[in-house]
């Protein structure tokens, strides 16, 4: 028999503090096994007259509940067993919420999902004011459904307005926002928590304390009639649509439990709820964010290769938009030294680094005195000197091969010969870097994302001489930053900016061929691509996919794969993209409100040859298998050691929808068969560059998959 979940201890005012533990694991789960074992725990409590009242805390440091065990999903082989979970779960939460035992939640640390749906059906939730103390629906992120009553008693419980964002986007939100949202019934310090539930649980019982009820906004109050409740969950609908564009499921079944609820009763709204939640399991969009979510935790927990170096001191050498967000998200690890050739990019880059810091605070994600301990932190330098001492250097100058040599060679004279030196470069060969380094073993990339703080995804580009300490040191300082590392070989784009570059080349074809701009990111956005690749272009700018199209094109020249010479073109005009406000897109004047319009000179620039309505099919088969069929050669090269690291880097990196799972799980999706068949058929038709790669054509021939089912 297993180790108790669960403990039972009985004051002696008659409060019972009922205690979650998971034995095995660092953060307590629900699972069908925690729910009976809290089943058999609570319902005597609850019948037992000499218990006042009832307190749920956790003995974990940082979590109440993490909310469902996501493996136990992964083995259910029917909509119905879910949907039974569901209903379980929910029969006991409704008889916690209907007992006329108080029973209160004392929240510290993560209450997600099914950990805020015990919450809700507490009487009566004391929350920690701690940054820890995060409280979040976040089920749709993965798919899913609150299943355990959220979509019924958060709208009760705040309102229908307030509870909707938190149901459709899964936003985590802190103790003090819970307690202006109504959410949280009052606030306390960490310590002695569970005393403190217990002192109002006895309040509760003696009818000295009541729930607070956060006075509805008017549109909530109206919200309590048909017509008004209905125009708000159509509003509700269509902003679904238009963010999702139908593509996910998940929200427009919690807008159907919701309507349900609140139209037929709190029992229709549960049984929604669990109908929905079984069909949800089973579907190909969880089952792919389930898969990701599980292989981002194991790339950040993944074994380094050797012992790290220990980063007590960092340097990052360029103050620009990247280099500050590599500072900002450092910052909590260790001492920053910044350094720069100009006080204004220092200068900006303290404004930067500050204005995050503020940002959090407000938030309730920092204290005020961590602020301030990470704002001494940071140390702005002209001097290159500043940086001896530091353990890991990572250069964020612009993208010219000379220029990073020249900073390598300078920052060799000044560290210790262990000191390992990172580049963040999307697309210059490290080796080429590293040429006449003094110690190229400690020289590798760190690929990060833009912006920073918000990216998930580092690229560690290991070259042939990168030595296992450097490289270890890189995956475990990404993991301490929160990022999702991905190891990939050294080479002519490494692995992102590789698969990316066809990708937008063909876009650039299709222009060229009569497509229009519009209808190019409108059909990639429909395939599930949060933004279209022509926006995508002016986003990063016209003068550096000019760069990576002349670099990556003469790479893979011998393929098919010459660039399009629309970008360098567009580049010698004068076209930049958004940065100045002249691109693929007519963009309002800096400062003014409007909408961007496609810009029709670029028509002429490219040739002029007549516009022409190209299927979203054939534009979205040209530009998804192309990428594909890049990441495929890049597994049968070994730029990428896996098809998890392929699909984590293009999911996380460039955006592939989640709901497909990444490049890697679409094969698996459609077939290798069928794969190989379309891309020979674009082959015949275009040319090479479709020709399928040799790993491709191998899973076609022995009908295997990338991954098992």
């Amino acid at each position: 028999m297993s180790a108790p979940h669960t403990r039972v201890t009985h004051r002696p005012d008659g409060v019972a503090v009922v205690t979650l533990d998971h034995p095995e694991k660092p953060v307590n789960t629900l699972s069908p096994e925690l729910l009976e074992e809290f089943r058999e725990r609570m319902e005597p409590l609850l019948e037992d007259p000499a218990v006042t009242g009832v307190v749920l805390a956790s003995a974990k440091p940082d979590t109440f509940i993490a909310g469902a065990d996501l493996e136990i999903l992964d083995g259910m082989a029917s909509p119905e067993e879910p949907a039974a979970l569901s209903r379980e779960g929910n029969a006991l939460l409704t008889r916690i919420a209907e007992s006329s035992t108080p029973v209160v939640a004392a929240v510290h640390g993560a209450a997600l999902g099914g950990g805020m749906e015990v919450a809700l059906a507490c009487h009566y939730i004391l929350a920690s004011d701690d940054p820890a103390t995060v409280f979040a629906q976040a089920e749709v992120m993965l798919g899913l459904l609150p299943a355990g009553g959220g979509t019924q008693r958060l709208v009760r419980k705040i309102g229908l307005t307030a509870a909707l964002p938190l149901l459709l986007t899964g936003q985590r939100i802190r103790a003090r926002k819970a307690y202006r949202l109504g959410l949280v019934d009052a606030i306390t310090t960490p310590g002695g928590i569970a005393e403190t539930a217990a002192r109002a649980a006895l309040a509760l019982a003696r009818g000295t304390l009541a729930p607070r009820r956060k006075k509805l906004s008017a549109v909530d109050r109206m919200a309590r009639f048909g017509p008004v409740r209905a125009f708000v969950l159509r509003a509700a609908r269509r902003q679904v649509l238009r963010r999702t564009r139908g593509l996910y499921p998940a929200p427009l079944a919690i807008l159907e439990c919701v309507d349900r609820g609140l139209t037929r009763g709190l029992q229709a709204g549960l049984d929604c709820e669990a109908r929905h939640f079984g069909e949800l399991v089973m579907s190909d969009q969880s089952r792919a964010l389930r898969w990701l979510f599980f292989a981002m935790n194991e790339a950040r927990k993944q074994e380094p290769v050797a012992t790290p170096r220990e980063v007590r001191r960092l340097a990052v050498l360029g103050a620009g938009f990247m280099g500050s967000g590599v500072a900002s998200v450092s910052l909590g690890l260790c001492p920053v030294v910044i350094r720069d050739i100009s006080d204004e990019a220092l200068a900006s880059a303290v404004k930067q680094v500050d204005r995050g810091l503020v940002k959090q605070v407000r938030s309730g994600a920092l204290r005020g005195v961590e602020a301030d301990r990470r704002r001494s932190r940071l140390l702005p330098t002209l001097r290159m000197e500043e940086i001896a001492g530091c353990d890991l250097v990572i250069e964020a100058v612009f993208e010219d091969l000379e220029l990073k040599r020249t900073v390598l060679a300078e920052v060799e004279q000044i560290v210790d010969p262990r000191t390992v030196f990172a580049s963040n470069t999307s697309a210059l060969p490290i080796a080429k870097i590293a040429s006449g380094a003094r110690h190229p073993e400690r020289v590798l990339g760190m690929h990060y994302f833009s912006p920073v703080p918000k990216m998930p995804l580092l690229e560690i580009v290991r070259a042939e001489l990168t030595s296992d300490e450097a490289l270890a040191t890189a995956q475990a300082f990404a993991a301490a930053q929160g990022k999702t590392p991905i190891v990939v070989a050294d080479g002519p784009g490494f692995y992102t900016t590789r698969i990316l570059a066809p990708y937008l080349n063909e876009a650039m074809l299709l222009l060229e061929g009569g497509a229009r701009i519009e209808a190019l990111d409108r059909a990639m956005k429909d395939f599930g691509f949060p933004v279209g690749p022509v926006a995508l272009l002016d986003e990063v700018g016209i003068d550096v996919g000019a760069h990576v199209a002349e670099d990556l094109g003469g790479a893979f020249a011998h393929r098919g794969l010459g660039a399009s010479t629309a970008l360098p073109r567009l580049y010698a005009e004068g076209y930049r993209g958004r940065k100045n406000l002249k691109g693929f897109y007519v963009y309002p004047p800096a400062g003014k409100k409007g909408t961007k319009r496609p810009n029709e000179a670029v028509y002429t620039l490219l040739g002029g040859a007549p516009r022409r309505d190209v299927p979203a099919a054939e534009i979205q088969d040209r530009l998804a298998l192309v990428m594909v069929n890049e990441a495929a050669h890049c597994l049968g090269e070994g730029v990428i050691a896996s098809p998890r690291d392929g699909d984590l880097g293009a999911v996380l990196g460039l955006g592939f929808p989640p709901f497909r799972g990444g490049p890697f799980h679409h094969v698996d999706a459609v077939g290798a068969a069928a794969v190989v068949d379309r891309l020979r058929r674009l082959a015949e038709e275009l040319g090479p560059r479709f020709e399928p790669a040799p790993a491709l054509v191998d899973l076609a021939g022995s009908g295997g998959r990338f991954y098992p089912r």
